[in-house]
């Protein structure tokens, strides 16, 4: 009867693929123990990687909903400080028109109009303000300002109401060039006549944060704050009384216009609170999709561990086996 073995050459092979194979598989579940997480996801699966693919992907989303959602918040943040600006500046104008108008005379009035000037400079730059290189206020047109300088558009506001004598005649005057798409719309507004895009925070949910310099709530602030600006000009030759009334019609008219004013403030407060609504829900689902894809991928630490012990007794074994055949001697078998 034959016996058939292996040859040294063939032995030390094969115990250097086994060594090898051993120390893969420790390195495997060495990486497998220290992250938590299995490294062959396919044979976990048993091959059906579908649900996997589609968690992965609706993280994918929602990660691109989060920038979404930041862009957004930034945007209406920065757009309610600039109301804000405006807010507390023509709230402290209209009440010194209404207040002062009446009584004061020569200089005072002149430094209301002085006053109303500067503060429609401040109401023109609150609404060129952007935020992330986007301007606010010029609608779908969010690559350059919303307006013209507040004295280009004084100076074109001059040139319109040039004529008139009579506080009547440049109240009126004041009005229609405002409200004349041929006026203010094409000399001092220089955004887009298109509204903003919403804003796409999830797949079922936009928030719209639009608001344009030509709206009517601006054009009124702006109007009011322009009229009293004008009302010292010397081209108009207005006499202390005509001048008093034309401040207190502006004063009176800013007041009335931060009833709008506010009702802005709190239509982009509502905006707000969705964008940080959807926010926070899109958060918790990004959390639960996180926690399933954990579940699908967690390494059991207790067998990781003991498979690794295992692992680490067999190359031990190996070890010893392979030592001990180097150590093999003809010599050792002679008697």
């Amino acid at each position: 009867m034959y016996s058939y073995g292996l040859g040294d050459l063939a032995q030390n092979f094969l115990l250097q693929r086994r060594g090898a194979a051993l120390k893969t598989e420790m390195t495997r579940l060495n990486e497998e123990l220290a992250s938590g997480r299995i490294s062959d996801v396919k044979s976990v699966l048993a091959g059906n990687v579908s649900y996997l693919s589609d968690i992965e992907g609706d993280l994918r989303t929602l990660s691109g909903y989060k920038v979404a959602t930041s862009e957004a918040a930034q945007f209406a943040s920065a757009a309610q400080s600039a109301l804000d600006r405006i807010d507390t500046g023509v709230a402290t104008l209209s009440t010194a028109l209404i207040t002062a108008s009446s009584s004061a005379v020569g200089p005072v009035l002149d430094q209301m109009s002085v006053d109303a000037k500067n503060e429609l400079s401040s109401i023109v730059t609150s609404l060129n303000t952007s935020s992330g290189g986007r301007s606010l206020f010029a609608g779908a047109a969010t690559d350059r300002p919303a307006l013209n300088g507040a004295d280009t558009i004084l100076a074109d506001l001059r040139a319109a109401i040039a004529g008139n004598t009579t506080v009547d005649d440049i109240s009126a005057a004041v009005d229609a060039w405002f409200d004349d798409p041929a006026g203010f719309r094409a000399s001092a507004y220089t955004g887009s006549d298109s509204a903003l895009a919403a804003f796409q925070l999830a797949e079922d949910e936009q928030v719209s944060v639009s608001l344009k310099a030509d709206d009517t709530v601006f054009r009124t602030l702006m109007k009011n704050t322009a009229l009293a600006a004008i009302a010292a000009d010397d081209s108009l030759a207005l006499s202390g009384p005509a001048q008093q009334s034309l401040l207190q019609q502006a004063g009176e008219g800013l007041f009335e216009a931060k009833a709008d004013l506010t009702a802005a403030r709190s239509n982009l407060g509502s905006a707000e609170a969705r964008i940080d609504t959807i926010a926070t829900r899109n958060a918790a689902r990004d959390t639960s999709l996180q926690f399933a894809k954990g579940a699908l991928l967690q390494a059991d630490p207790y067998d990781t561990a003991t498979q690794l012990e295992a692992v680490q007794f067999q190359l031990q074994s190996l070890y010893t086996i392979t030592a001990r055949m180097s150590d093999l001697s003809l010599v050792n078998f002679v008697r």
